[in-house]
């Protein structure tokens, strides 16, 4: 997502995280203040599942773009990252209580979305993201919605359900589901919803039943993907979530890794894989299941912090 921070701005390409929810630049474009900033002199360090950075922390001008502009926006000034090659860092819109011990001034700091609404830029403290299907890396196929739902995106009524009270689930946008293959159940627990997770990963022993109900599946030691025997495509049985009362259906084609892709997850670039992955750790951990990104191109997602509840509706993509 293109941001402009500071005046005159200067643009960075920020990720989106619903599992995080620091917002901070300079991993690739460096930071330059300008007359809108201010250093708080407190320093930031931020870990995630796959990369980190520490910096210093400044308040400072941030403009989303189609007038969303937030003054005094906290944002931390990376002095050193890891796992963050080719973008400029993270627009965190997880829950606040993340931002909990990242500032060396110990406090929380107001997100993104805090900080429009209490600065009367939205109506209500809720963001709607919608994903296309991509077939090609590091294209644009995303949209955020500050402050509501695009209508124009659903096909489906919003099915919403409470954040969970299972930690540490809860802590993030967590919820609980449950999750059948060729209509077994293979898991029902709490876990989270994470833009900034790639797969659909689910507890071992759920990640065990799923590769069994697939004959001759196997892990494919490059990817660290399930690769699916050829002959098996074709008989990929429905993986269906049930959030809040609702089925949302994976069909067989769903599961499946657009081939295009399979190169840049280490994969061969005619095998089967698919996007469902092993979490590392058994049930039963409070957080038991991430609905990656994968999950998120094929339904929209309402994060709703006024209401503590996560929405979900079917797409055109569903």
């Amino acid at each position: 997502m293109a941001v402009n921070i500071g005046n005159p701005a200067t643009t960075y390409n920020l990720l989106i995280d619903t599992g995080s929810s620091n917002t901070w630049c300079g991993a690739a474009t460096k930071y330059s203040p300008t007359s809108t900033a201010q250093s708080t002199g407190d320093t930031v360090t931020v870990s995630y599942g796959s990369g980190s950075f520490s910096g210093t922390e400044y308040t400072d001008q941030v403009d989303l773009g189609g007038g969303l502009v937030i003054n005094n926006q906290s944002i931390g000034v990376a002095s050193t990252d890891q796992g963050f090659q080719g973008v400029d860092g993270i627009i965190g819109i997880g829950p606040v209580d993340l931002t909990d011990s990242t500032v060396s001034g110990g406090q929380p700091v107001p997100t993104v979305t805090d900080n429009l609404y209490a600065q009367g830029t939205i109506p209500t403290e809720m963001i709607g993201i919608y994903y296309a299907p991509t077939t090609a890396s590091g294209t644009a196929n995303g949209e955020l919605t500050f402050g509501g739902i695009d209508q124009s995106r659903i096909t489906s009524d919003v099915t919403y359900t409470p954040i969970t009270s299972t930690a540490p689930a809860s802590q993030y946008w967590g919820i609980d589901q449950t999750i059948s293959y060729a209509g077994n159940q293979i898991l029902s627990s709490a876990g989270i919803v994470d833009t900034g997770t790639t797969l659909v990963l689910i507890a071992s022993d759920a990640f065990q039943a799923y590769q069994q109900a697939i004959p001759g599946s196997s892990v494919d030691q490059n990817s660290g993907l399930l690769e699916i025997p050829a002959s098996q495509v074709q008989n990929l049985q429905s993986l269906v979530f049930n959030i809040g009362g609702t089925n949302f259906e994976f069909t067989g084609t769903d599961q499946l890794l657009d081939q295009s892709l399979n190169e840049d997850f280490g994969g061969s670039r005619t095998s089967y894989y698919s996007i469902v992955s092993d979490l590392g750790s058994p049930s039963g951990q409070g957080l038991d299941f991430i609905n990656g990104y994968f999950f998120l191109e094929r339904f929209y997602s309402v994060y709703d912090t006024t209401n503590k509840q996560v929405g979900f509706a079917t797409t055109a993509n569903s």
